[in-house]
C-alpha cells in the first residue's frame, strides 16, 4: 500500500517549516504574507504527490465536517432522486459532500436517522419532514444545528424552509380541467396533514367554488397497498362518473393509470401533481403539475449554507412557483 503523504513530508521535502505549509494549504498565505513564488511551489508539489488532507483533523480544528445530511420521504420516487441530484451537485460546489437516505414517512425511522446524523456530526440538515417530527426539528434547532425543510414545513416550529407553491399548482390544474368543459372533476388525495398536501387540497377546492361546481374527493391511506388502492380509484372514478381527475402526487396518478387500464376503463382527464419519466411516454401523454427541482435545491443549498456560516439573520420562507405543463390527457 501506498504511504500517506503528510504536511510533514512536505516541509521536509521543500525544505520550509510544516506551519508554513498549514498556512498555504488553508489558503492564509496572503494573510501571513508569504510570497505567491513558494504559494506556488507548494501547491504545484501538493498536486504532483496527491496528498490529501486528513479530513477528521481538519473538522477538529475548523468545527466542521463538511457532509450536510439530506432525509427525504423516498429516494426512489423520481421527484425526490432528482432533487438529491441537484443537491449533490450544488452542494460539492460549495465544497460539501451530501449523505442521503429515505424515511417512508415512518415517523420512528426518521427519529433514528436524523439523530444517527448528529452523531455523525453533519454541519447542517435539508429534511421533507414526515408527520410527527416537531419535537424532534425543534430538538435540532436547540443543539444549533442549521436546519431547512423542504417540500413541507412544520408551521408551530419556525425553521426555514423552501417549498413550491402548491396551492396555486393545483388551483391552475384544477381551473384548467374546468375550462375544458368538465363538470365532475374529482381530486384523489392521502389522508394526511403535511402542508403540501393540505395546500393542494385547498388549491382544488379554490377553483371549484369559483366555478361554483361540486366537489369530488377521495384520500387514501398512506399504507394502503397497491391492489386496494387501485380498487379504490377505480370505484371512485365510476361511482362518481368523473370527467377528469387531478392526482395530488405522482405515484397516485400512476397507481390510476394502472388501475384505470387493468379493469378496461376509459381514462378520464387528468392532470398530475409532479413529472414522471411515465408521463411523457404514455399514451396519451400526462399533463403535470411540475416543481422548478433546480430553482429549488438552489435555494435550499443557500439558505442551509448561510446559516452555517451565521449569513443567516432570520428564518428565510421561500415559496417557488409551479410549471404547469399541458400534453394529450387534459384536452
Amino acid at each position: 500500500m501506498k504511504k500517506r503523504v503528510l504536511i510533514s513530508d512536505i516541509a521536509k521535502a521543500l525544505g520550509i517549516s510544516v506551519t508554513t505549509v498549514s498556512f498555504i494549504l488553508n489558503d492564509k498565505a496572503k494573510e501571513k504574507r508569504i510570497s505567491d513564488a513558494l504559494t506556488k511551489r507548494v501547491l504545484e508539489y501538493v498536486e504532483k504527490v496527491g496528498y490529501k488532507p486528513n479530513q477528521l483533523a481538519k473538522s477538529l480544528r475548523t468545527g466542521q465536517t463538511k457532509i450536510l445530511g439530506l432525509l427525504v420521504e423516498d429516494i426512489a420516487n423520481p421527484f425526490f432522486s432528482n432533487v438529491a441530484k441537484y443537491i449533490e451537485r450544488q452542494a460539492y460546489s460549495a465544497g460539501y459532500h451530501i449523505i442521503y437516505c429515505s424515511m417512508n414517512n415512518d415517523e420512528n425511522k426518521a427519529k433514528e436517522l436524523i439523530q444517527l446524523f448528529m452523531d455523525r456530526q453533519v454541519d447542517g440538515f435539508i429534511i421533507t419532514p414526515s408527520e410527527g417530527l416537531e419535537e424532534t426539528i425543534s430538538n435540532i434547532k436547540q443543539n444549533n444545528i442549521p436546519v431547512v425543510l423542504f417540500d413541507r414545513f412544520i408551521p408551530t416550529v419556525d425553521t426555514s424552509y423552501v417549498v413550491s407553491d402548491n396551492k396555486k399548482g393545483a388551483y391552475e390544474a384544477t381551473r384548467h380541467l374546468l375550462e375544458q368543459a368538465n363538470k365532475r372533476i374529482g381530486l384523489i388525495s392521502l389522508y394526511s396533514n403535511q402542508t403540501q398536501m393540505r395546500d393542494r387540497l385547498d388549491g382544488y377546492m379554490q377553483a371549484m367554488d369559483e366555478f361554483q361546481t361540486p366537489s369530488f374527493i377521495k384520500k387514501l391511506q398512506m399504507e394502503t397497498d397497491d391492489e386496494e388502492s387501485k380498487a379504490q380509484i377505480v370505484e371512485f372514478v365510476q361511482s362518481n362518473n368523473l370527467d377528469a381527475v387531478l392526482f395530488a402526487t405522482n405515484y397516485l396518478a400512476i397507481a390510476g393509470l394502472k388501475a384505470l387500464k387493468g379493469e378496461n376503463v376509459a381514462l378520464p382527464k387528468m392532470v398530475a401533481f409532479d413529472e414522471h419519466t411515465l408521463f411523457k411516454l404514455h399514451d396519451p401523454s400526462i399533463s403535470v403539475v411540475s416543481q422548478d427541482i433546480e430553482h429549488l435545491t438552489l435555494e435550499l443549498i443557500q439558505t442551509l449554507i448561510a446559516e452555517i456560516e451565521g449569513k443567516l439573520k432570520e428564518t428565510r420562507k421561500i415559496v417557488i412557483p409551479c410549471k404547469l405543463i399541458v400534453r394529450e390527457s387534459s384536452i
